[in-house]
């Protein structure tokens, strides 16, 4: 597949179209016919390895299938759905192009609200890394050397489960935070603003009450208190707006209070499904800085 680095102009004319709406209907049938040719040589997939004993707690390998000279790193990455939907499958293509590229990826489901509610993602967050760690050796990976990655509701979780110490997770090499929510209680006070629906499917059904205390204490961008780390947090340009808000809070958060250097990135051209989508189809807008990071930070 020739390689195109950045969004093709005709697919960026549709998303410029489409604008910042909620359109993953859309923008799944504009990349089903580049997804469906991507590029798979060289891995290997073994699917639905278990990590716990929910029937959601299972994820996927995707290994380089040339024989290492060394460990190789490994990344974990958590898909989004608004906490109540989403599939390891639906999100493929990023393992496919990090085993490609000489990583040992991990995609794993978790439980979703409503049978499960918040902290069962940043749960099965450190649960999935506590699996990799041991099976790393098996897997040509290097322990020492795991990263953790999630989208949308993914990276709620990821940011929960590495920036709040009660859920246990320290000693990753580094995180990539794409285009999640990380205040609850800001978006329960600023739904008009924000866009967001109410009631809101999504963060009802995960945080179980509208209370602006409770919230507050689930929220992470209010409760970081973890030693820095290195920290990559992306959003969109046609993001929906409650996640170009809180990407810019937290960023703000970690390196005004926390003693945090985060690296900001926006992803031209795409909006909050595209950008995902995206990977493993020559269009290197997403994945070109996550390796980037992954390369700077010890992968």
């Amino acid at each position: 597949m020739t390689t195109l680095n950045s969004v093709p102009p005709e697919i960026a004319a549709r998303l410029a179209e489409l604008g910042s709406g909620f359109n993953l209907p859309q923008v799944q049938a504009l990349y089903e016919p580049l997804l469906a040719r991507q590029p798979t040589e060289g891995v290997l997939r073994t699917e639905s390895r278990p990590y716990g004993d929910d029937e959601r707690q299972v994820l996927d390998v995707y290994q380089p299938a040339s024989p290492a000279t060394s460990p190789r790193p490994l990344l974990l990455f958590f898909h989004g759905g608004g906490f109540i939907r989403g599939d390891k499958a639906h999100k493929a293509n990023i393992g496919w192009h990090l085993a490609r590229h000489g990583v040992v990826a991990l995609l794993p489901n978790y439980r979703l609200a409503p049978a499960h509610r918040w902290p069962a993602g940043p749960q099965d967050v450190a649960a999935a890394l506590t699996w990799a760690r041991e099976q790393a050796p098996a897997l040509g990976a290097d322990p020492g050397r795991i990263f953790l990655m999630g989208e949308s509701a993914g990276a709620a979780h990821v940011a929960a489960a590495c920036l709040m110490s009660r859920f246990g997770v320290h000693g990753v090499r580094g995180a990539v935070l794409c285009s999640g929510p990380y205040n609850a209680r800001l978006e329960r006070l600023s739904r008009e603003a924000l866009n967001i629906a109410t009631p809101d499917p999504r963060n009802d059904a995960y945080f179980g009450t509208d209370d602006p205390e409770a919230l507050a204490a689930m929220s992470t961008a209010l409760q970081v208190d973890v030693a820095p780390f290195p920290l990559l947090i992306t959003h969109a340009e046609r993001d929906l707006l409650q996640m170009q808000v809180q990407a810019g809070e937290l960023f703000s958060r970690l390196a005004g209070q926390h003693g945090f250097t985060p690296e900001l990135r926006c992803i031209r051209h795409h909006n909050h499904f595209s950008q995902t989508q995206a990977v493993n189809t020559g269009d290197e807008s997403l994945s070109g800085p996550v390796l980037d990071f992954l390369a700077r930070h010890g992968a």
